[in-house]
C-alpha cells in the first residue's frame, strides 16, 4: 500500500506577489497551485493509494470563492483518477464562530466520490485498490469544545494548556484501543507536538496552541503518524514514523532554506503481525527565496559597483529577492538606486532594506552621549557651543527642572 502526506498549502498567502494580467490572479496564488499540480500528478502517475491532507488547506478562515474553486478542482482530479483523499481539518478551516461550516466541509455535503473530511476524532475504514486503511483523526479541537467554563475556572494559562493535552493524550489513546491490528493504521494530526522544531506557522498562529508529548502520539498500534501544522519538514520518530510533512510552498524568509515537499509512505504486509513501513521525502522546488546581504566599507570609493557585483553573484531570476545593505552614516547618497533596481529587475519580487551603521562621535568630551547623565550630557554640549557661564547656569537649572518632571512623570 502506498500512501502520500501532505499538509498546510495556506492557498491564499499571496505575499511577495503581483497581479498576472493573463489570469487575473495574484502570482503567488498561482505558485502555489502550480506545486500543488505537481502533487497531484505525481500521485495518479505513481497509482498512490490514499492522499491523506493533514490541514490548513487555506491561508484564511473563511477563503475567497476563487481559493476554494481552484482547490475543488485539484481535489476532484483525485477523485476522478480513483485516488481517495482523506481532509483532515486545521485551525485555518475553522470558521470565526461555532456551527459554522469548515472550509473543507462542502466535499462531505456534496458526498464527493473518494473524498473523505474529518472535523472531529474518528476512525475512518478507506477502501483502497490495495485493500482497506483505518485512518484515526485528531483534527484541531476548539478549546469550546474540550473544555467547559468550569473546566477552565479559576486555572491558569499553564494549566488550561496542561489540561489540553492531558485530553488530546487521551483521545489518541482511544483512537489506539480501538484500531484493529489485522489493518493498516494511520494517525492524522494537526498538532504541535512538544519540542518540534517552529518555522513561519508561529506568525500565523490563530489561537492558543494545543500541545501533545511525542511519547503520547508515537504508540506501537500505528504504523504511521501524519503531522500538520508545523511548517518545517521533520522526523520525529521513526519506529512509528512521527512526521511533519511541512508545508507545500514556503511563505516567507524564515523558510528560505527549508526543504519543501510530500512525504510518500509504502506498507508491506498484513495481518498481526508489524508491518514493514519505509518513507521517503519528495522535494517540490517552489519560488526560491534569497538574501543577499552586503556590508559596505566607510573607505569605498564605489559602493554601487560593490553592490551590483553581490547581486552579479547570485541567481534572482524569477526569485523573491530581499537586498539587506549595510552602510556608513550618510553613505546612502553614495548609492545609485536606479542602478540596483535595474539589476534586480528580473527577479520575481524584490525589496532593499538600507541599514546606516551608527558612528560613536566623541563630540562630547572623552565621552559618548550614551555614557553621560542627561545633565551632564547637557553640561558638556554647553560647553562644545561655548555658552558663557551665566547663561549656561539658567539653562542647566532649566534642563534640570525638566528632566526631574519628566522622570516623575516616566515613574508613574
Amino acid at each position: 500500500m502506498k500512501l502520500l502526506h501532505f499538509a498546510d498549502l495556506h492557498l491564499g498567502v499571496e505575499n511577495y506577489g503581483h497581479l498576472d494580467a493573463a489570469t487575473g490572479l495574484n502570482t503567488r496564488f498561482l505558485d502555489f497551485l502550480h506545486t500543488l499540480d505537481r502533487l497531484v500528478d505525481y500521485a495518479i502517475e505513481s497509482r498512490i493509494d490514499l492522499v491523506i491532507f493533514s490541514g490548513d488547506a487555506y491561508k484564511n478562515r473563511e477563503p475567497s470563492q476563487t481559493q476554494q474553486r481552484e482547490f475543488a478542482k485539484r481535489i476532484r482530479k483525485l477523485s476522478e483518477n480513483s485516488v481517495p483523499v482523506f481532509l483532515l481539518v486545521g485551525n485555518h478551516d475553522l470558521p470565526n464562530a461555532a456551527g459554522r461550516a469548515t472550509s473543507t466541509e462542502i466535499f462531505d455535503t456534496l458526498a464527493v466520490n473518494n473524498v473523505y473530511v474529518s472535523g472531529k476524532p474518528e476512525i475512518r475504514r478507506i477502501s483502497t485498490k490495495s485493500g482497506v486503511v483505518q485512518v484515526a483523526s485528531l483534527p484541531w479541537l476548539r478549546r469550546s469544545a474540550l473544555l467547559s467554563r468550569e473546566d477552565v475556572k479559576n486555572l491558569g494559562v499553564e494549566e488550561i494548556k496542561k489540561r489540553l493535552e492531558d485530553i488530546l493524550t487521551g483521545i489518541v489513546a482511544d483512537h489506539a484501543a480501538k484500531l484493529d491490528t489485522a489493518l493498516p493504521s494511520i494517525l492524522a494530526a494537526h498538532v504541535w507536538i512538544n519540542g518540534s522544531q517552529l518555522g513561519s506557522e508561529k506568525s500565523m498562529s490563530l489561537g492558543m496552541e494545543q500541545g501533545i508529548l511525542l511519547s503520547n502520539i508515537a504508540l506501537p498500534a500505528l504504523d504511521y503518524v501524519a503531522l500538520g501544522h508545523i511548517h518545517r519538514y521533520q522526523i520525529l520518530n521513526d519506529k512509528p514514523p512521527v512526521i511533519y510533512s511541512g508545508s507545500l510552498d514556503r511563505i516567507d524568509f524564515g523558510e528560505e532554506t527549508d526543504a519543501k515537499g510530500f512525504m510518500e509512505i509504502e506498507i508491506i504486509g498484513n495481518g498481526s503481525n508489524p508491518r514493514q513501513v519505509s518513507y521517503r521525502f519528495h522535494t517540490l522546488e517552489g519560488r526560491r527565496f534569497l538574501t543577499i546581504k552586503r556590508i559596505i566599507e566607510p573607505d569605498d570609493a564605489n559602493p554601487t559597483a560593490t553592490v551590483l557585483q553581490a547581486i552579479a553573484a547570485q541567481p534572482v531570476q524569477d526569485a523573491i529577492v530581499r537586498l539587506q545593505i549595510s552602510l556608513p552614516e550618510q553613505g546612502s547618497a553614495q548609492l545609485n538606486d536606479m542602478e540596483i533596481r535595474n539589476a534586480l529587475k528580473t527577479a520575481h519580487y524584490f525589496n532593499i532594506a538600507k541599514e546606516s551603521a551608527r558612528e560613536t562621535r566623541l563630540r562630547l568630551g572623552k565621552f559618548t552621549a550614551e555614557e553621560l547623565t542627561p545633565l551632564n550630557a547637557l553640561k558638556a554640549y554647553l560647553e562644545t557651543k561655548k555658552v558663557t557661564d551665566e547663561r549656561a547656569k539658567v539653562l542647566l537649572e532649566y534642563g534640570e527642572k525638566l528632566i526631574n518632571e519628566t522622570a516623575g512623570k516616566d515613574a508613574k
